[in-house]
């Protein structure tokens, strides 16, 4: 039924014990009523696999996928993907928690925004502890909660490769035909969400909703804390992977202005690689941003 199409939640599950019912509960209890569920566990090496399929006993219908080894997020992400059937989806972390009406104002922004050709949304979040105490927000807010400033909607690929306009990845919402048109996630690659904004928002219209719409877990060993480690093998990784997505968007770009976008971000690359001591990466960027200062 068009007025209320299929919604795919594929949660996804790495050592996420502690939080995974929680996170599932958020899905069901949805004011959105046509919902998919889907989760997949990535060889976690706690109980979490336990956890949840003790959790499937009351929901046999729940797909599960559990990998037998490791094989990265996009990669399994990619796979549940396969046996969804939603034309929307969202890509939940195990901990991470939907309020109760995220998904109905995600489907609404879709089916009444005044853009066309969207292929994503997304909104604000509220920052928890591991406990699942109030931190922050993503975005600052005034005391009507609404985000000040409040990020760009529309075509906004050139404030996204130039690191003007960050998108709360959690907070999102993809419209499967885009997703498809896309190739998916990037499985070359060690994570997923700035890679799909920069190849998303290069062909479709992005939408800010401006409201609280997930639960974030602050968490000591997310992604976001390793990035300037210095001589660590995994954050060298994961800045090869932004090197990469930067590689793409070198190719994407059409304008004098975006190439000037994309050397600001080349710019915080190069310093971020000095920072962590990673001079072969500092030497990949030099002749990138010689040819976004000149071209």
């Amino acid at each position: 039924m068009q007025s209320k199409p299929l919604v795919t939640v594929i949660c996804m599950c790495y050592n996420h014990s502690a939080y995974v019912i929680e996170s599932l509960n958020s899905v069901l209890n949805q004011t959105y009523p046509n919902i998919e569920l889907i989760i997949a566990d990535d060889a976690s090496i706690d109980n979490s696999k336990d956890i949840i399929e003790n959790w499937l006993m009351q929901y046999p219908e729940i797909p599960f996928v559990s990998n037998l080894e490791n094989i990265g997020n996009n990669k399994t992400f990619n796979k549940a993907f396969m046996l969804s059937k939603g034309d929307y989806f969202i890509d939940l972390a195990a901990d991470d928690v939907l309020t109760p009406d995220c998904i109905e104002k995600q489907i609404n922004t879709f089916l009444s925004s005044e853009y066309e050709n969207i292929g994503m949304v997304y909104g604000n979040a509220e920052l928890i502890s591991i406990d699942g105490n109030h931190l922050s927000y993503y975005y600052n807010i005034d005391a009507a909660y609404k985000a000040t400033p409040p990020p760009p909607s529309g075509d906004i690929y050139c404030s996204v490769i130039g690191y003007r306009n960050y998108i709360c990845s959690v907070s999102s919402m993809l419209k499967r035909e885009t997703f498809i048109a896309l190739n998916g996630y990037d499985e070359k690659l060690a994570f997923e969400d700035m890679d799909y904004w920069f190849r998303c928002s290069r062909d479709y219209n992005i939408v800010f909703i401006d409201a609280i719409l997930v639960k974030k877990r602050v968490i000591p060993n997310s992604l976001g804390r390793v990035f300037y480690k210095k001589l660590n093998p995994f954050t060298n990784k994961l800045n090869h992977t932004v090197l990469l997505v930067i590689k793409k968007a070198v190719k994407m770009n059409k304008t004098k202005e975006e190439n000037r976008e994309l050397l600001n971000r080349i710019y915080l690359e190069m310093d971020k690689a000095m920072r962590t001591l990673n001079l072969p990466l500092l030497l990949k960027y030099i002749p990138m941003a010689f040819k976004m200062r000149f071209s």
